[in-house]
């Protein structure tokens, strides 16, 4: 496994639609390793193909809580309901915060490293991380959906707060 680079922001890639996997190789083995990696390495939530140059349908999402990551070939949206809105960043946008709406529940289908097809339901936070990568896909990058962007004082002092909530 190897660390690549994040694109970041301006790069055409990150705005550019992806092309569908055909084939399940060694070869999207190693990318899928190497974004998984390079996502760690960053400190991120969920990485996409054109966050490392490679315009392929492809991303991942790893919560880190005892559950496997989520590897989305050619994902889906195949059911959503309700909106919510949160703060995102982005790993191809260092810095830069804000607050986006999203669906709050949702379904895709996918398919695994092998080509397998699989379903799977989320909500809340899992969603939303879900359906920004699945954005970096189609070339819509997250800016272009902030209602109010968020200073990195503000987002410190949320979290803060919520930590505070949280051990009460």
């Amino acid at each position: 496994m190897a660390i690549r680079k994040i694109m970041k922001h301006p790069n055409e890639v990150l705005e550019t639609p992806c092309k569908t996997v055909t084939e399940f190789d060694r070869q999207l083995a190693v990318l899928l390793d190497d974004m998984h990696e390079t996502m760690i390495e960053a400190d991120g939530v969920g990485i996409a193909a054109p966050q490392v140059g490679v315009s392929l349908r492809v991303a991942i999402v790893d919560f880190q809580e005892g559950q496997e990551p989520i590897e989305m070939i050619n994902p889906e949206l195949a059911l959503f309901e309700g909106k919510e809105t949160d703060i995102e960043g982005c790993l191809s946008f260092p810095g830069i915060f804000g607050e986006v709406e999203r669906h709050g529940r949702i379904k895709i289908k996918a398919q695994e490293r092998d080509g397998s097809w699989y379903e799977l339901e989320a909500e809340g936070y899992e969603a939303r991380a879900i359906l920004h990568e699945m954005d970096h896909l189609d070339g819509v990058l997250f800016t272009s959906k902030i209602e109010k962007y968020v200073t990195q004082e503000e987002l410190d002092e949320l979290i803060r707060q919520q930590e505070e909530e949280d051990s009460l």
